[in-house]
């Protein structure tokens, strides 16, 4: 698996939040807007998305010229390297150069796009297309498009979460396969782990909020929390799933080391994106990561054989192993566009079509995003990347709800994780109180 350019998790939320205002003043589309247009006639469709790799730029013009073929009177002008920032204040202004389809990496944005009405809702046209996305997209695909009853985009590609390991380190720690439940991932944890004066040679994992992709969603994933409750109130102080994951990742924490020994360890290594990343060294010799890692991993030429599984759950939760948190890139239809049937055949083809689907994943390396392009022989991968096709279609597998201020949520979540593993906040039922009395003024202020 080649090296792919993907958006980090959380610099990704970082900038979805930073459009909030953007995406509070998107208008819901012109008096001329709408899906008026003829789409069997000669037109030019504009499609503006993120990928700017040299080889992720290819993907997308073999992606269209697919299209073309298809449609050979809907022509596609791609505009790539967008930002959502860029991207929301086009939707905003609308007008001949601005996209008629969008595509974004993050998922975070997906309740600002629906309650603004800068994207339109794409039910009715999956409904006279005849095309149910219940049985098209994985379950947590399905629901990551969506909110309050409008599904304003469509998946296109995933990412899904699992845990990377030094097969090498196991053999010769006598660690038999990789740990299936929390209580095995502390126990392989430890055994793995060699300290070496007031730092490690070698940890077996790093439990760090701060650390590379474990962040609370992340985690969270795995103990299948309800996020928000039936009347859209925080959930966070009251499913026991977040204390649960709260207290188990704070033990771990302590376990290692404890925090401060982490971090001094932590600044020490290599960053996310770089060869230095500490399980491509051999420095963590168990990773919380997504699908793109496995490539970034072998082309560092690492010193030991990579295994792939899936994250381990909660010990009462064993059944379940085999899930994992999903998230992936989306795509959408302007308000303002004057050419939504054309775009529409664009977004059908992109997020339906099964060869089209698969020929994109193959070329960018990510996860396909339909069901049936999951189970494709024409897929191709190296072995260990099943593991994520597999957690993708695993029912059980979770997301981060969609929500009318998009990820604040998250960042508050997160927040509050970075003051519990550090000592800083004691009480953890409190702590969580005062994070779900936030989230809500947070919302109560958007909405």
């Amino acid at each position: 698996m080649p090296e792919v350019n993907r958006t980090p998790r959380r610099a990704a939320l970082a900038a979805g939040c930073a459009t909030m205002a953007l995406l509070a003043a998107a208008c819901t589309g012109q008096p001329d807007a709408g899906a008026k247009d003829d789409a069997s006639k000669e037109t030019t469709i504009n499609f503006w998305h993120a990928w700017s790799a040299p080889n992720e730029v290819a993907a997308v013009r073999s992606l269209i010229a697919g299209f073309e073929k298809a449609h050979p009177n809907i022509h596609v002008n791609a505009v790539g390297d967008m930002t959502d920032d860029k991207m929301n204040q086009a939707l905003r202004a609308g007008g001949d150069r601005a996209p008629d389809v969008i595509s974004s990496f993050t998922t975070n944005n997906v309740g600002k796009f629906c309650s603004s009405g800068a994207l339109v809702d794409l039910n009715p046209f999956f409904r006279k297309a005849g095309v149910d996305p219940g049985r098209t997209f994985p379950k947590a695909m399905n629901e990551y498009t969506q909110f309050d009853g409008k599904r304003c985009a469509a998946p296109l590609l995933g990412d899904a979460y699992g845990l990377y390991y030094d097969k090498t380190a196991f053999r010769k720690a006598g660690i038999a396969r990789p740990p299936k439940t929390w209580s095995e991932l502390e126990a392989d944890a430890k055994k793995l782990t060699i300290p070496d004066g007031d730092g490690f040679k070698r940890l077996g994992f790093m439990p760090d909020y701060h650390g590379w992709e474990t962040s609370t969603e992340h985690y969270l994933a795995q103990f299948s929390p309800a996020y928000f409750a039936a009347d859209g109130k925080s959930n966070v102080a009251k499913d026991p799933a977040f204390e649960k994951a709260f207290t188990l990742q704070k033990k771990l924490v302590d376990d290692l080391g404890g925090f401060k020994k982490l971090e001094r360890f932590r600044a020490t290594l290599g960053d996310e994106w770089g060869a230095k990343h500490p399980f491509h060294t051999g420095q963590v010799a168990m990773q919380l990561d997504g699908e793109w890692r496995l490539g970034m991993a072998e082309e560092a030429k690492p010193g030991f054989e990579i295994g792939v599984a899936p994250l381990p759950v909660p010990d009462d939760q064993a059944d379940q192993y085999g899930k994992g948190y999903l998230t992936g890139t989306i795509t959408g239809i302007a308000a303002t566009s004057r050419k939504q049937n054309a775009a529409w055949e664009f977004v059908k083809y992109i997020t339906t079509d099964t060869d089209a689907v698969v020929g994109f994943a193959n070329d960018i390396h990510n996860v396909p995003s339909t069901l049936a392009a999951l189970k494709s022989p024409k897929l191709k991968y190296d072995p260990r990347f099943r593991t994520f096709l597999d957690i993708a279609a695993n029912a059980r597998s979770t997301t981060t709800p969609a929500s009318v201020n998009g990820g604040q949520y998250l960042v508050t979540l997160q927040q509050f994780g970075y003051d519990y593993e550090s000592g800083k906040a004691k009480d953890l039922k409190a702590g969580l109180e005062k994070t779900a009395a936030q989230i809500d003024t947070d919302i109560a202020q958007a909405e």
